[in-house]
């Protein structure tokens, strides 16, 4: 058996299979349904969800008018990573999506790596979207005079923190600050025990992840008319959100229009990031579209643009039509609309998030089966992950293991901690992604298959960086004085310790700067896959050194099944005997 663990499966071997019909080995293959419209709609899907109806109103009011810059940010550094998918997704047209890429580029324990990271994006991401949807019917049913008993739509770690922050709060005398986790205390507080322990469970969370992954389960075109369709609806409630609120929107609220400055912007990245995931999931898809080569690039770029627009004009309207400071509710859209006495429309929008949700739902939930059907036809996981099912054509032992990875932890979890860790798997990936187109070797262009433009980066990415280094000093005089004196000016009475625990991303973002510039000065490294690599691994460093943390212990609970399970059961390592 090769012992290598940087083997790397070969791009022709990859496409071989594709070509040859890769079944699950019992004479079953997926059904290819999919078309442009069909990935387009897919990843509007995916994007348009939990985060323009949950998470952007934090980071509104973070941010305040200003926010649209960090929409912008996001969106040329998913653009950039974007533009690397595509190129992957055309010359592998084979599920698995970064898995599968960075088998071709790194090498078995990256793929295993990213792979495993995968989880945290789709997975643990649809957590964060199980228990958003079941916050949103709640708000949805009480606007309609229906009421679900709040320990039965709580999740139980999100009411015991809540409850704990409403404590602390009160201790220190802050009452606005308690105000914000009253909710939480009183469910705590109101809840039928077992024994000392309060009975709270989500069960509304569990209820839709039953469902979508039955959906699931049962095809691909199935899931395809129920995308198409949530994504048309909230699509039109979207611009007519943005067409209604525009008239009333105030000019003066957008007066300051960086109320925290820029370092409050970025205390959204998140939030606003999580809003943009989505895009890549498509790529999960490519063993079902009718000509994946040519569709799934479109079907990336027409959903990350068509979304990018109505996030910035999203946010111009809620910041116009009420004060930033008033956004940060769980329905802060809704409640936009409903304090200018737009409560018809402010209904709509409660069920359009209802709907969103569900679609984000329903998209990760194709996803994450699919990373874990291409890994275990590699061998990394147990041959069941792999088998589909006679009559849907579909990954199904994946489907369900899927379903009670998401389902259950829905019961219980905080939303905010998982939203953290998916960002911070997904830009991961990103980076994996951007960093293997440049280890790639440069392929002809062929008909009806995209690749990233190349523009040579050895003089562009210093001079880059030397623009950016200027303009800091120039508009900051003080942050590099600070930032190497171990000074944070926000909070001066931090230890040098205690900022230097909190710098560390940022230590690390700078020594891959100043390496990528290097390496890609003596290599003639293609300018986008570079600047892709390093705005990505930018926004990681904004997430904070615990996120950075509970991540790394993560992957070491992967790399541990990797060397007791995958390493010994590789399919590439027992051929290369």
């Amino acid at each position: 058996m090769d012992r290598n663990i940087f083997r790397k499966k070969s791009i022709e071997k990859i496409v071989a299979d594709s070509k040859a019909g890769l079944d699950d080995g019992h004479g079953v293959s997926l059904n290819k349904v999919l078309g442009v419209r069909d990935l387009t709609a897919l990843g509007i899907a995916a994007i348009i969800g939990a985060g323009i109806f949950s998470t952007v109103g934090k980071a509104c009011f973070d941010g305040g008018p200003g926010v649209i810059f960090l929409f912008i940010i996001c969106a040329v550094a998913c653009a950039f990573s974007a533009l690397c998918y595509a190129e992957f997704a055309s010359r592998i047209p084979m599920s698995g999506s970064a898995y599968t890429y960075s088998y071709a580029a790194f090498g078995e324990i990256i793929a295993w790596i990213i792979g495993w990271d995968l989880v945290m994006e789709y997975a643990v991401g649809n957590i964060t979207v199980a228990i958003s949807w079941s916050g949103n019917l709640t708000s949805f049913l009480h606007n309609i005079g229906l009421h679900i008993p709040d320990f039965l739509a709580t999740s139980f770690f999100e009411a015991k923190n809540g409850n704990t922050q409403y404590l602390e709060k009160m201790a220190a005398h802050d009452t606005a600050g308690a105000a914000d986790f009253l909710s939480s205390h009183q469910v705590w507080l109101s809840a039928p025990h077992i024994g000392p322990i309060p009975f709270i469970l989500n069960l509304p969370a569990l209820a839709i992840t039953v469902f979508v992954t039955y959906l699931v389960y049962v095809g691909i075109k199935e899931s395809r008319r129920a995308s198409n369709l949530m994504v048309a609806f909230k699509l039109l409630v979207v611009v007519a959100v943005i067409a209604v609120g525009f008239y009333y929107v105030n000019p003066a609220n957008w007066v300051p229009f960086l109320p925290n400055k820029f370092s409050g912007v970025m205390k959204g990245v998140s939030a606003v990031f999580f809003a943009y995931i989505g895009f890549d999931a498509i790529s999960t898809t490519a063993e079902e579209c009718k000509n994946p080569q040519r569709d799934l690039p479109r079907g990336m770029f027409y959903s990350l643009i068509i979304c990018t627009v109505l996030y910035i004009l999203i946010a111009l309207v809620l910041t116009g039509m009420v004060n930033y400071s008033k956004l940060n509710t769980s329905d802060f859209l809704a409640r936009a609309f409903n304090e200018r006495g737009l409560n018809v429309l402010g209904g709509i929008i409660a069920l359009s998030a209802v709907v969103a949700t569900t679609s984000v739902l329903l998209v990760f939930q194709i996803g994450q089966p699919r990373i874990w059907m291409s890994m275990s036809r590699d061998g990394l996981l147990p041959p069941r992950f792999s088998r589909l099912h006679p009559k849907f054509h579909t990954p199904s032992f994946a489907t369900i293991i899927t379903g009670l990875v998401v389902g259950i932890p829905s019961l219980f979890l905080d939303s905010a901690l998982v939203t953290d860790l998916c960002s911070i798997g997904t830009l991961f990936a990103f980076v994996l992604v951007c960093g293997g187109i440049l280890m790639l070797p440069r392929a002809e262009q062929h008909q009806g298959k995209f690749r990233v433009p190349y523009v040579n980066g050895k003089y562009l990415v210093p001079l880059i960086l030397i623009v950016a280094v200027i303009f800091t000093q120039i508009q900051f005089p003080d942050f590099f004085k600070n930032f190497f004196g171990m000074i944070d000016s926000s909070q001066p009475g931090l230890s040098k310790m205690d900022v230097l625990h909190e710098r560390i991303p940022y230590f690390a973002f700078t020594i891959l700067v100043l390496a990528i510039t290097v390496i890609g000065f003596i290599k003639n490294y293609s300018l986008i896959p570079v600047l892709g690599l390093i705005s990505c691994f930018y926004l990681m460093t904004e997430l904070g050194t615990t996120n950075w943390l509970r991540f790394i212990i993560w992957l070491i609970i992967g790399l541990v099944i990797y060397f007791n399970y995958s390493n010994k059961n590789s399919k590439l390592a027992k051929e290369n005997v």
